[in-house]
């Protein structure tokens, strides 16, 4: 159930940073109450994940399945760059969360 939770919080994390970029600095209420509602549920989330995961796996899957999914949604959606080095680099942002759950005994 722990790593049920944390992917979830770390969908909940590509939600809040593509809510703050749309909320324009905080100037947009609807969007920045979208972005401190999904960041709390980010949060709780990772909070009952660590209940029973490593403190650092935990912390690095949630960090990454936020970095590889604000970056995949930032290229489909806001229409972001996709060189062949960035699409690299997150490649290896991916086989590096697969190490650490593979690894994490949990």
């Amino acid at each position: 159930m722990s790593w049920l939770y944390l992917l979830i919080a770390g969908v909940l994390e590509v939600a809040w940073a593509s809510g703050l970029k749309l909320s324009e600095g905080f100037t947009k209420l609807g969007w920045a109450a979208f972005t401190i509602v999904t960041a709390l549920g980010s949060f709780w989330l990772l909070a009952l994940a660590m209940r029973q995961l490593p403190l650092g796996t935990a912390y690095a899957v949630w960090t990454g399945i936020g970095a590889v999914g604000a970056f995949i949604l930032g290229i489909v959606v806001m229409g972001e760059a996709a060189s062949v080095a960035r699409v690299a680099s997150a490649a290896l942002i991916v086989l590096g969360l697969v190490g650490l759950k593979l690894s994490s005994g949990a």
